[in-house]
Parts: C-alpha cells; sequence; structure tokens
C-alpha cells in the first residue's frame, strides 16, 4: 500500500496466546514507516471466550477469528475511516462457495457466512462464564446506522492483486519479517500461522471433524500454484497432518491450556466429543484408535 502512495493506519487485533515471534514481527511492521494501532481485548474475557469456543463449537480460536473482523471495523467507525483493506479472501484461497468467489467486499453478509461464527453468534455468549454486553463490544459488529454513516467499505487487496501466501512471504523476509527455524507443528512450512500458541489446537480440531488439517491446506496450495506435485504433496500430507498438538512453536500443550483452566485429560475428553467417527476408526466399544502419541487412526488414506 506505500508503494501506491497511501498513508495506511495498520490495526492489530492481537491474537490469543502471542508468541514470541509473532510480537518480533508485529514490531518489525511498526519499524516500516506507517503509523499502527495494536488493540489487545480484555485477556480475562479473551479467556472466556477461548473456553467458550473450544467446548462449545470445538474451535479455541473463535475470538481471535471474530476479532479480526470486527476491530477493524469498529477502529475504521470510531476514527471515521471509510477504507478498509484485508489481505487475502480465505474463500477465494481456500476454497469455498463457487458463488463467493467475485466477492470483493467484506460486509456484514460476509462476516456473518465465513467469519469463523461457525454457529455460535457473539450475543449467544452473553451469560457464558458471566460475560455481558459491555464485556463483548469489540467484539460486536457495528450496526448498519453507524457503518452508513462513516461510509466504511472493506476490501479484499488479494481481489485486486495475484495473492500467493509463500511470495508474500518471500517478500516479507526481505522488510524483516522473521520465519520459524523449523516446519511448524501440524503444518509443512515455516512462514504463516506464527503468532499464536493456540492456533496448533485450533488446526488439530479442523482435523478431527473434516480428516485434513493445515499441512493439506497448503500442500493444495503449491499443488494448484504448480510448484509441488500431488504425489508429493500426499508424501508431505502424511508426514505432517493430523499429529496431536504436543506443542505449537515449541510450546507444550500443558502451558498453553493452562491459561483457560483446562488439563491435558479434559482437552482429550473435548477432542473426542468433536472427532469424526465416520473419518476414523473405532474399536468394538466405540472408543477412537489412537497410537501411543496419540495420533487417531483414519479410515481412508488419502
Amino acid at each position: 500500500m506505500l508503494e501506491y502512495g497511501m498513508n495506511p493506519l495498520c490495526v492489530t487485533a492481537t491474537t490469543c496466546d502471542l508468541s514470541e515471534i509473532g510480537r518480533k514481527n508485529i514490531e518489525n511492521i511498526k519499524n516500516l514507516g506507517v503509523d499502527y494501532i495494536e488493540f489487545t481485548t480484555n485477556r480475562q474475557v479473551r479467556k472466556k471466550l477461548n473456553k467458550i469456543g473450544l467446548e462449545q463449537v470445538g474451535d479455541i480460536s473463535w475470538p481471535e477469528h471474530v476479532g479480526i473482523f470486527t476491530i477493524p471495523i469498529r477502529v475504521a467507525v470510531n476514527m471515521k475511516i471509510p477504507l478498509i483493506i484485508w489481505g487475502e479472501n480465505s474463500q477465494n484461497e481456500y476454497g469455498g462457495p463457487a458463488a463467493a468467489a467475485e466477492n470483493n467486499v467484506l460486509d456484514r453478509r460476509w462476516f456473518e457466512e465465513f467469519g469463523g461464527l461457525i454457529g455460535l453468534k457473539v450475543s449467544d455468549t452473553i451469560g457464558m462464564e458471566g460475560l455481558t454486553k459491555k464485556d463483548l463490544m469489540a467484539f460486536t459488529y457495528p450496526t448498519d446506522e453507524e457503518l452508513k454513516n462513516v461510509g466504511v467499505t472493506g476490501l479484499f487487496l488479494g481481489y485486486y492483486f495475484p495473492w500467493d501466501g509463500y511470495t508474500n512471504s518471500l517478500v516479507a523476509q526481505a522488510y524483516g519479517f522473521t520465519s520459524y527455524h523449523n516446519v511448524i507443528e501440524g503444518s509443512c512450512v515455516n512462514y504463516e500461522n506464527l503468532d499464536n500458541y493456540q492456533t496448533g489446537i485450533h488446526d488439530y480440531f479442523k482435523f478431527l471433524k473434516f480428516g485434513f488439517g493445515r499441512a493439506t491446506d497448503l500442500a493444495c496450495i503449491h499443488i494448484r500454484r504448480g510448484r509441488l506435485s500431488r504425489e508429493d504433496g500426499a508424501k508431505i500430507v502424511r508426514m505432517h497432518d493430523g499429529k496431536f498438538p504436543w506443542t505449537y512453536l515449541g510450546k507444550p500443550i500443558e502451558e498453553i491450556l493452562e491459561p483457560i483452566g483446562l488439563d491435558i485429560d479434559e482437552f482429550i475428553k473435548i477432542c473426542d466429543k468433536y472427532t469424526n467417527k465416520n473419518l476414523f476408526l473405532t474399536d468394538s466399544k466405540g472408543n477412537l484408535i489412537k497410537d501411543n502419541l496419540g495420533n487417531l487412526t483414519k479410515k481412508y488414506d488419502p
């Protein structure tokens, strides 16, 4: 955006469990020559929402996915900034309804359909864990009247320019972005999802529900772009996808769960609750079959 003569105000809705490398990359952006707002929601509220998201819809990252689409818009409304730019449209990057492929605008309708609510509305959480409407203000989408008064429009940059996460990472590294020193757990690359220690849990629940995880997402992207054969992609997926998230970015799962008041046994019970038993093997009693590392056995090989 700077190259095109714009004067952006960068807004970060801080992640639920910010990693050291995430902090380093945030500080790097601040040094690139932009105005920057880092919005951190009430940590006590956030912990409650992490637990609610995990228990109610199987997504520990539920408040993060809501906040990245509500907080920038609330900032735009409050500061009377009419234009918001997001990077990728996840429905184009990772596959979504064909009818939504040509949508270049992020509005309330897009947020409610694709913004990570998973059937749990923000208003549904009022009263859970003692949460009030006031507690949830940052996660609440502005009213139509507020949006109209400012004329807020949200656009996806990836709709107008070729969007490729790998290429973006190479450009970003040239400007000081730090990648991870190893392949990220549950993934097959080292350059994305570096800012939140809870991401490994989020990606694992995707695997439990649908039988594929982050490594599959990324392998498919590289196959579509001609950088990887389907055969090699399948091998990579078998190596990395669906591993129990004992660590993420080197942080043990016990330490990741501690702030939301769960131990490993309670977590495993929630995992079993959301595991799609049509996709994974069970014994004669209906118990999921796991190896000694806690990894599930799939019924069908990719």
